[in-house]
C-alpha cells in the first residue's frame, strides 16, 4: 500500500470519526455533498467545526457554500486542506477572506502499516485497560479525557453520547491505575482501517507509558477485528510517542480560519 493510499484511508477515517462526533450534538449540521464535508457542531473548538474536501468531486462552489453555512451559524470553524492533494483550492481561501491558521501545517495524519497480528500488548505495571460497556464507564472516559485534554467536560459529553455504546465499529476505552481512571482511547473502524482517537492521560499520570499502551491496545483490537491499517492525527505532544510506535506521517493538514482570528 503506497503513501497516497494510506493518506486516502486516513482521511476517510478521520471524516467518519468527526461526523460520528457531530451526530451526537444537538443542533449540529452535518452535510456531505458535492465532495465536501461540512461538520458544524457549534461547540467552541475548531476541531468540531470543519469544512473538509472529501473527494475529487469537490468544487470551489461547494467549499464556499459550506463556509457560508458555518459563517451564518457563527461557528468557530476551520477549513482543513490536505497539503498537496487540496492545493488547487488554496487561492479560494484568499477569495473567501480566510487566512492560514499558522505558517506550517497544523495537524499530521499518521499511519501504521502493516500492523501486527493483533495480540494484546502488555500494559505498564498497575495500568489496566478496560473497554467501556456501560454509562458508568462512559462517564469515566468523559471525565478523564476532559482532564487530560484540559477542556470542559460538557464539550466531550456532547460528542461522546450514550448512543456510541455497543455501536458496531466503535470501541471506547478507559485505563485505570490503582482503580482510578487515568487514560482514555477511542477506536473507530472503517473497512480494514482502525482509527485511534481520544488518547488522553491526566497530568498526574503522564510519562509512564500509559498513552502508548492505550494506542497499542486499540490498534491490537482493530487487528483482531480484521484491520491491517491503524491511523491517527497527532498533537505535538503525542507525535514523538506515535513515531516510536512505528507510525509515520502520510498526510498533513493546513488550516484556514477567519481573518478576525475567531478560530484561534
Amino acid at each position: 500500500m503506497d503513501r497516497r493510499e494510506l493518506a486516502r484511508l486516513e482521511h476517510e477515517n478521520m471524516i467518519e470519526a468527526m461526523a460520528l462526533a457531530a451526530s451526537n450534538v444537538e443542533g449540529a449540521v452535518l452535510r456531505r455533498t458535492g465532495g465536501v464535508a461540512l461538520i458544524a457542531t457549534g461547540l467552541p473548538i475548531r476541531l468540531f467545526n470543519q469544512v473538509i474536501v472529501e473527494n475529487r468531486e469537490a468544487t470551489p462552489a461547494a467549499i464556499a457554500a459550506a463556509v457560508a453555512v458555518t459563517r451564518e451559524r457563527r461557528d468557530r470553524y476551520i477549513v482543513n486542506l490536505r497539503v498537496g492533494a487540496d492545493d488547487p483550492f488554496i487561492p479560494l481561501m484568499a477569495e473567501l477572506g480566510l487566512v492560514p491558521l499558522a505558517d506550517v501545517p497544523w495537524m499530521p495524519g499518521m499511519a501504521l502499516h502493516p500492523m501486527g497480528p493483533g495480540a494484546l500488548p502488555a500494559s505498564p505495571p498497575g495500568h489496566e485497560i478496560r473497554q467501556v460497556v456501560d454509562r458508568a464507564g462512559l462517564d469515566d472516559h468523559i471525565r478523564t479525557a476532559a482532564a487530560g485534554f484540559e477542556m470542559p467536560g460538557e464539550i466531550l459529553r456532547s460528542v461522546m453520547g450514550a448512543a456510541l455504546l455497543g455501536r458496531p465499529g466503535i470501541a471506547i476505552y478507559v485505563g485505570y491505575a490503582d482503580g482510578e481512571p487515568v487514560t482514555t482511547g477511542l477506536g473507530v473502524r472503517t473497512g480494514r482501517t482502525i482509527g485511534i482517537y481520544n488518547i488522553s492521560t491526566v497530568p498526574s499520570a503522564r510519562r509512564r507509558g500509559y498513552g502508548a499502551a492505550m494506542t497499542e491496545r486499540i490498534a491490537a483490537d482493530g487487528a483482531a477485528a480484521g484491520c491491517d491499517l491503524a491511523v491517527l492525527q497527532a498533537s505535538p505532544m503525542g507525535r514523538p510517542i506515535y513515531e516510536r510506535l512505528g507510525y509515520r506521517t502520510v498526510v498533513e493538514y493546513f488550516g484556514y480560519i477567519e481573518h478576525s482570528g475567531q478560530d484561534a
